[in-house]
């Protein structure tokens, strides 16, 4: 081992030494993460900094891996999480080529820019409310061919996709409002609150957009939310009160629910 080996060796260990004691479990990744973004010594000693004061690893680092994706992680936006997965491994057995799929509450655009890039030919939309959201999903999404539209749910989107909509995934905030205090120090703290928060229930949001769906989807689309096994039934009841026919699945490896609710053909 030479001296720059050793050097970094030692730095290595300061580093982990120092996640460790700010408790971040998985501290030896994180800091060669936090090496191979650093672009100088002050800019890795400012970056553990920020993560051993809380700031999540994904705003630090500027992205988060998702689906074998590198996914731009602007500071303040929604960070994918892993669980999410499971939405996209369900959307993608429905996506076929050529199908038009919508991603509301889109966030950094994560769902979407991984169905494009698993289905080519996707013609693909997503909005979202937040301007920051929306700012950071047109790098993820504009790059997989997508547009993505600011502003509430449906309300940006082009008519022309109206009734036209095979796909529609909704990863929709869907915490209860008192359960927000609940939630990691990470979340609570650096992301907005609008991305997690879903009203008295947690349901609001799905209740508006599964309102709606029978308006975008064509016949025989399929509407994906992402639930919690809990809110699920709950999830069923909202989908089933605006005329679509409901489907649960589930992950246990993921800790995932989602509720697909498709538009009946004439």
């Amino acid at each position: 081992m030479n001296e720059n080996e050793i050097y970094g060796a030692q730095i290595f260990s300061i580093i982990v030494t120092k996640l460790r004691a700010a408790g971040c479990v998985f501290a030896e990744d994180e800091a060669r993460l936090l090496i191979a973004s650093a672009r100088t010594p002050d800019d890795l000693s400012s970056m553990v900094e920020q993560r051993t004061t809380g700031l999540p690893l994904e705003h630090i680092i500027g992205w988060a891996e998702f689906c074998g994706l590198r996914i731009a992680v602007d500071h303040g936006v929604f960070i994918p999480r892993q669980r999410t997965a499971f939405l996209v491994q369900e959307a993608t057995t429905l996506v076929r080529p050529g199908a038009i799929v919508l991603d509301l509450c889109c966030g950094s655009g994560a769902v979407g820019a991984v169905l494009a890039s698993a289905m080519e030919q996707i013609e693909l939309y997503a909005t979202d409310i937040d301007p920051a959201a929306v700012q950071c999903a047109r790098r993820n999404v504009t790059a997989a061919g997508g547009l993505v539209f600011e502003g509430d749910l449906y309300e940006p989107l082009p008519s022309a996709i109206r009734g036209r909509v095979n796909v529609l995934v909704a990863n929709a905030p869907y915490v209860p409002t008192k359960a927000i205090e609940l939630l990691p120090h990470e979340a609570r703290i650096y992301e907005a609150r609008l991305a997690l928060d879903g009203g008295t229930d947690g349901l609001d949001v799905q209740r508006r957009i599964a309102a709606a769906a029978p308006l975008w989807l064509a016949p025989g689309g399929h509407l994906l939310i992402e639930t919690s096994e809990r809110q699920s039934s709950k999830t069923v009841e909202i989908i089933t009160l605006y005329g679509l026919i409901p489907h649960v699945t589930s992950s246990d490896e993921l800790d995932a629910t989602v509720v697909i609710g498709t538009k009946p053909v004439p």
